[in-house]
Formats: structure tokens, sequence, C-alpha cells
């Protein structure tokens, strides 16, 4: 038995208990496909397609635009952050996930569906499209909470980094998939009405209400309930040993206890504030890109779906490669090296305009029918962009995968809550800086560029994080 000081005494065979497999290969895949279904979300909505097209489109100014934006993510955030621990405290002491799991994707199918409103010129829809927006988040969120806890009970301590970096790169090739499916078949063009592929869309849409940038959130919305079908289907729900026949007073004492003694897992507590700090910096660059992006360079749907792909494609190498890697060096190397990685990247987007790289090198600007990608600038913020994609994958799935290590084994589903309380606690905060900084400046770089401030906390907060067990 391992004894931390001051913080009980962990039952026999934990430990042991974490190494053994418990379900077979169709349980593996219903939990990898989860992230599958739940991308969409993340890659259509909030970064590549919706998000530009709502700033740009159905706002119809891009300062005013990202400002709303920015308001609305910031307020997902705090929902996010006061509600994570909570549902997770409640889900240990029920002992189960998929009950509360199964509440919260209803909302969270709902409100993408609601995006569907946003038709050009309903300026008084604005705020319930706002609204489902910020619902969809926060269930996006808190799902992940429950979906993230069943992770330590699928395969041994040592598979962790690949099963997390393989789930990792599942979600980033559904995104990448349900992208080139939207832009490839179904959205046109609003210049040329074809897709990107050329073709005429699969479903008849009308341009003149851009119902094809629209549909992005149904489209999601439907392809997150077909796939998450296997989850719910072969992937167990692990149950607790002494379930409480009263989970939400018992799950709410429960977390009380924790914040009390909050000084007995001071570890957890430091990489919790690491990560805080450096996914709030990389959400916000990844939130604002696209934005960013179509301001500068006059990107229309082709251009920001075709970014987007190689975004994906991106991410999806680098968590598979990162699962790999961290199961060699540590989860907490790979997240060092992610962070420096990172870093040096986002300084090259944030040097680009629509005719300087690198702050001061003049280069030619983009010209109309020059091509796709076609000016040095815009080839420079892909290939910044790519190293940002490239460390994003390893970044999360590394990430997920420490807090798996060096939590209590009786408290995982707690301690995912607080996981997603640190990626959302402060991301309040980028979102208000980056609307401030842009309302007051009206330079969409200078907003954006608050970030470098949160990514480079939470690079120096980490050489004081242990990857060791609690206890132990």
């Amino acid at each position: 038995m391992a004894v931390d000081q001051g913080a009980g005494v962990r039952p026999a065979g934990a430990t042991a208990t974490l190494e053994q497999p418990r379900v077979g290969k169709l349980g593996i895949f219903g939990w990898v496909l989860y992230e599958w279904a739940a991308q969409p979300f993340y890659a259509l909505i909030v970064t590549f397609l919706f998000a530009p097209y709502f700033a740009n489109a159905f706002i119809g100014d891009p300062v005013a635009g990202q400002s709303l934006w920015g308001v609305a993510t910031a307020i997902a955030a705090i929902c996010i952050a006061v509600l994570s621990p909570m549902v997770g405290a409640i889900a240990d002491a029920s002992g189960r996930r998929k009950p509360w799991l199964a509440i919260s994707s209803v909302l969270f199918v709902a409100g993408m569906s609601t995006l569907w409103l946003a038709a050009p010129g309903r300026g008084d829809l604005v705020y319930l499209v706002l609204a489902g927006y910020i619902i969809a988040w926060i269930a996006a969120e808190v799902n992940a909470v429950f979906v993230n806890s069943i992770m330590p009970k699928l395969v041994p301590q040592s598979s962790l980094g690949r099963l997390s970096g393989i789930g990792a790169a599942a979600g980033y090739a559904g995104g990448l998939v349900a992208l080139v499916v939207m832009i490839g078949l179904i959205a046109p063009d609003p210049v040329t009405g074809k897709t990107m592929l050329g073709l005429d869309p699969i479903i008849a849409l009308d341009q003149t209400t851009r119902e094809g940038d629209r549909l992005v959130g149904p489209f999601a919305a439907l392809w997150f309930l077909v796939f998450v079908i296997p989850f719910f289907l072969f992937t167990p729900d692990p149950k607790a040993d002494k379930p409480s026949a009263h989970p939400v007073r018992d799950g709410l004492h429960e977390l009380g206890n924790t914040f009390h003694e909050i000084r007995r897992y001071g570890n957890i507590v430091r990489f919790l504030i690491a990560r805080m700090l450096y996914q709030d910096g990389l959400s916000g660059v990844f939130t604002f890109a696209g934005i960013y992006a179509v301001s500068f360079f006059g990107w229309q749907l082709l251009e920001s779906g075709l970014f987007g792909i190689i975004l994906s494609v991106a991410a999806m190498l680098g968590a598979t490669a990162g699962g790999f890697i961290e199961d060699k060096l540590g989860a907490k190397t790979v997240i060092l090296g992610a962070l420096v990685l990172a870093i040096l990247a986002t300084i090259g987007v944030l040097s680009i305009d629509s005719s300087h790289i690198l702050f001061v090198l003049a280069v030619p600007p983009k010209l109309a029918g020059g091509g796709l990608f076609a000016s040095i600038p815009e080839m420079a913020f892909i290939g910044f962009a790519v190293v940002v994609g490239i460390v994003a994958g390893p970044l999360f799935s590394s990430s997920r995968s420490l807090v798996a290590r060096i939590s209590p084994p009786d408290k995982l589903a707690q301690f995912f809550g607080l996981f997603a309380f640190s990626g959302k606690a402060t991301s309040f905060i980028a979102p208000l800086l980056i609307a401030a900084a842009t309302a007051l400046t009206g330079n969409e770089r200078l907003g954006v560029a608050v970030v470098l401030v949160l990514l480079v906390a939470g690079l120096l907060m980490m050489p004081w994080v242990s990857a060791k067990r609690h206890g132990e």
C-alpha cells in the first residue's frame, strides 16, 4: 500500500486493477468512436466554418462578430468551469456515467441544431443562435468528463498514452472527414455555387440565405447521433463498488471535501493550473484563427474548409505519434516539447498580415484570381498554423492521460471534472481579452496576441509537476 501524507490509504490492489484490461476490442472501439462523433462540433462550428460565417456574414462585421463570438465563448467557459467538477463528483458517487451522458448529449444535439436559424439579416435571432452555441459547448465538455473518466478502466496504465493518442487522432479524423463531406459534397461556395470538389451540392440549398453555412450545425448534430451509438452499445459503464443512493448530495459533499483538502493533492493542482493556462492560450489560437484568416486574406468557404482539413490532418498525425512517444518518454516530456513548438508557431502566425511576414518582411499581397493559397502570406500562415496543429494533438492527449496517471483511482471522474475546469476556468479571460483588445484597437492581430502570455505561463509551470501517481 502507498500512503500519501494526510491523504489516506489507497485501497489494496488499486494500482494493479488499473494495469488489467477490463474490456474487449468492441468496448475500446466504442470509446474511440465517441471522439470521432463529437469532434465535428469543434472542427466545423467552433473553428473552421460556422465561426467565420457568424462573424463575417450573419453579423456582417468581422470586428463586431469576433467580439460577440468571444463573449459567447467566455460565457460557455464560465458555465463549464462551474459545472464540470460537480458532474464529475456526482458521476463518481453514482458509479454511472452513461445516464448523465445521455442527458447532456440531448442538449448537445439541440444546441448544434439551433445554429440553422442564423440566416443573414435575421439579427433578431442572434441571441438565440448564440444560446444554442453556448449550450452545445457546455454539453460537449460535460460529455468529455464522463467519457474521459472511463478511459483508465479500459486498458493497462502502460497503454494509456497510446489509447489517449489514438482517441484524439480518431477525433481529428472525424472532424476531417465531416469537413470534407460538408464542403466537398454539401455546402456550396457562395460565389461559384459549387462545392470544394467542383460539384453541385447533393442537397438543394438556397444560396441567398446561406443555407450551406447554416446547415453546419444540424449536420454536426446528425453526425454525432449516428456515430455515438457504438459507445452506448459496446463500451461498458464502470460501476462503483458502493454506489451512493443519493449521488447528487453525496457527490457534491465529496467534491467539497476534495476542495477542503486540496493541499493533499498539490501535484495534481499544479498540473491543472499549468493546463488551465496553456489550454486557454491554445484554444484562443484555434477559436479565432479562422476569423483572423478571413479578415486578412478574404477567405471564403472553400479556403476556410481546406484550411480546416490541413490542420485536422496535422493534429491527427501529431496525436497518433504523440501517444507512442508518450509511452516511451512520458506525458510530461511530450507536453513540454509541444508547448515550446506551440509558442514559436503562434508567434509566427501573428507575424503575418496581408502584405508582411515575420512582422517586418514585406511581400507581395494576395492578388485577385491568383489561385488557392497562392500568396506568400497565406502560405506562411498555413505553414505556422500546421505546426500548431501538429502539437495540439499530443498536447491534448498527453494532458488527458497524465491526469489519468496521477489522479486517485477512486476519484477519476471528479478529477476529470477538475481537468475540464482547468481547461475552462480562465478561458473566459482569453476570449474577453481578445474581444476587448480587438474592439479597442480595431486590429484582430493585436487581439489574438494575448494568448502568448498564457502559453508561456503554462510552460513555466510544467517543470514543477511530477508524473507520479498521487500517493506514490
